[in-house]
């Protein structure tokens, strides 16, 4: 390794044109309009990410979604541990360009002089393509650094040769040419970059699936579902969490107030200690009842992305906080998709007839063993596959509403029948009752929904989708339609069978963990820990998706039937709604 000195410094630092009369190639040399004079810059970084999937490029370029995964984060430390050594050794000097001609800004990885030439450096962790016994660059690679110097030539006026790429896993310099054919490469790349940002749809997922294997947006790009649907007999990898990362933070305690210290949460009762959540930790904050939440508090949650809800005293859900609520595009192909009945209508009967084969499964188990005549299961059962028929065959999203609406009568008619002998009768449920509910089982079912409620919300908008642009469910409430459609896929498995169970169980005390006053009956504070508990469990409950075929969470199945929700309208559609309990 040679050891000529690196320029060092900003732009105004580097040699002019003058020293030696040449002039590379001018990017005004190009056609370029005022149009395109006015467009944003793109990032080179972003031409890499083209070149590898432009489905990629489009989710973090158009829609600004960007994750940190592992391989991210050690390119980082690898770039942070090139530039403290070589600094040491007076070897590194990184700059940030820009071109409104070339319309593109970025910042290369490092300078040196080599033979009286300025040449961009860019560092790799992995390995070099091969052609044949020689290494070479790959295509994203090449198109990268040569963007560096073309900005390169402009800033300097002088002509760049070649820029040069470090494969650190092969511990090999590929040169690549700064010819034409580089050059032109880089301007087709930008002309592409440019459509697709002014593009509302989403490109297509990448031909070849090794490519989505390393991806850090695989999670939310779901390349392997799609081809569920394209291809017989695909067993999909699993890129989507089993597990979800963070935790809900649930006040309940009346008084309590939330703060900022540092990076920190500070819970402070009106009695007692105060206690500490590192941010980091948590995926939303829940506020129960009269407790309270500082503007700073607010502001760090904002800041990570974490969502702030409000619970009433009388366990309904009142609003959300989410920073970062989507962007333009997401929101516009769901408002142009969901305008149209050809969508709505098919997503309509494929929601309400997984409800109900799901509580008809349900049912049928529960009352294994048992006379269902003489329970009035056997007429539920009837009146739910009579739905499920007419259903099929349903030409208006308002006639299966209907049908599902009496499957659902159906179903609370008997719920009480599911209930053991043993189980206390304040116990059992007068029907389906709410605002406000009238009896115990009413208050725990009506809780439950509040915080089903909070964590789909929080999903939609994690996704970007506008929770009030619905395919179900009419806005004749302050509830938001989409949220109470995906909903209906999670009110059973998620929290009646957990509440049914826990009062099989005998775990409620019909006194001490309720309040009752004359025509409403809402939860003491033991009683809504005892629920949050029950519910925060469940969440953690891992379950097989038949449709899938992988197991997850029952907090991350919750996001991903929003994703493949927004897949209707964006990739593959089908999935969604394909959960069934069996």
């Amino acid at each position: 390794m040679d050891h000529d000195p690196t320029l060092t410094g900003s732009g105004a630092d580097l040699p002019l044109a003058a020293a030696d009369g040449q002039r590379p190639p001018g990017p005004g040399d190009g056609n370029h309009g005022s149009a395109e004079l006015d467009e944003p810059l793109i990032r080179v970084m972003a031409l890499h990410a083209l070149f590898y999937c432009e489905r990629l490029f489009y989710l973090e370029e158009v829609e600004e979604i960007r994750v940190a995964d592992d391989a991210v984060y050690a390119g980082r430390t690898l770039h942070e541990e090139l530039r403290q050594a070589e600094e040491d050794g007076g070897e590194w000097s990184s700059i940030e360009l820009a071109s409104r001609q070339l319309g593109l800004v970025g910042k290369v990885d490092c300078l040196r002089r080599r033979d009286g030439a300025v040449i961009p450096y860019e560092h790799k962790r992995g390995r070099a393509r091969r052609d044949g016994k020689l290494p070479a660059a790959w295509p994203s690679d090449a198109v990268q650094v040569s963007a560096y110097g073309m900005l390169l030539e402009e800033e300097i006026g002088r002509v760049v040769p070649e820029g040069r790429i470090r494969y650190h896993a092969d511990n090999i310099t590929v040169r690549v040419p700064l010819d034409e054919t580089a050059r032109q490469a880089v301007r087709d790349a930008v002309a592409r970059a440019r459509q697709l940002r002014n593009s509302t749809d989403r490109p297509p997922i990448a031909a070849n699936e090794r490519l989505c294997i390393r991806c850090s947006l695989a999670p939310i790009c779901l390349p392997e579902e799609e081809r569920l649907i394209t291809r017989n007999r695909w067993e999909p990898l699993r890129m989507f969490p089993a597990e979800r990362d963070a935790k809900t933070l649930h006040v309940v305690k009346p008084g309590t107030r939330v703060s900022r210290s540092g990076n920190q949460l500070q819970l402070v009762p009106t009695e007692g200690e105060a206690i500490a959540v590192p941010i980091h930790d948590l995926a939303s904050v829940v506020l129960h009842g009269f407790c309270q939440i500082t503007t700073q508090a607010l502001h760090l949650c904002a800041q990570q992305g974490i969502g702030v809800h409000w619970v009433s005293g009388g366990d309904r859900y009142v609003a959300g906080l989410a920073a970062g609520a989507g962007q333009v595009q997401r929101r516009l192909r769901q408002y142009r998709a969901l305008s149209q009945p050809g969508v709505c209508l098919p997503l309509a009967r494929r929601l309400a007839m997984a409800k109900i084969e799901t509580t008809l499964r349900y049912l049928l188990r529960a009352t294994r063993g048992t006379d269902r005549n003489s329970t009035g299961v056997a007429r539920a059962v009837r009146v739910m596959r009579e739905s499920l028929h007419k259903i099929s065959r349903a030409e208006e999203t308002a006639i299966v509403r209907g049908h599902e609406g009496m499957a659902a009568r159906a179903y609370f008619e008997v719920l009480p029948r599911l209930l053991r002998p043993e189980v206390p009768a304040e116990m059992h449920p007068d029907g389906r009752n709410r605002r406000p509910p009238r009896d115990r089982f009413n208050a725990l079912l009506s809780f439950g929904y509040a915080l089903l409620y909070q964590n789909v919300l929080q999903a939609i908008l994690a996704v970007g989708l506008e929770p009030a642009l619905g395919f179900f469910h009419t806005p004749r409430s302050a509830a938001q339609p989409l949220v109470l459609d995906v909903m209906e896929l999670f009110r059973l498995p998620i929290w009646d069978i957990t509440l049914i169970g826990s009062i099989n169980r005998l775990q409620w005390d019909p006194q001490a963990d309720f309040q009752v006053t004359r025509g409403r009956v809402w939860l003491s504070d033991p009683g809504r820990r005892k629920a949050i508990d029950l519910f925060e469990k469940r969440l953690c409950d891992v379950w097989r998706h038949p449709a899938i075929g992988y197991s997850l969470s029952y907090a991350r199945l919750i996001e991903l039937e929003v994703r493949l929700l927004e897949k209707e309208w964006t990739g593959q559609p089908g999935l969604f709604a394909r959960m069934r309990l069996r």
